[in-house]
């Protein structure tokens, strides 16, 4: 099975924007968090397929899933 996922902001730091991930069924999103050595506390937005996503998601096949670090402003 394959995901695509993409990194936002800071998350991209040291890694990607985007890459194809082959992954078992069965797989959450958190075991990608983990996979990619994401701090969980620094992954606070998920999406897959554009819908509003959290890290208990199962993926399937050809899901896109993006990522987001906590977002400041004023």
């Amino acid at each position: 099975m394959g995901v695509r996922i993409k990194l936002f902001a800071t998350l991209r730091t040291g890694r990607f924007s985007e890459k194809v991930y082959d992954i078992k069924p069965g797989t959450t999103i958190s075991e990608i968090i983990k996979e990619l050595g994401l701090p969980p506390e620094q992954v606070s937005i998920i999406f897959v397929n554009g819908r509003h996503a959290n890290p208990d998601t199962i993926l399937k096949d050809g899901d896109d899933v993006a990522m987001f670090p906590p977002i400041g402003g004023g």
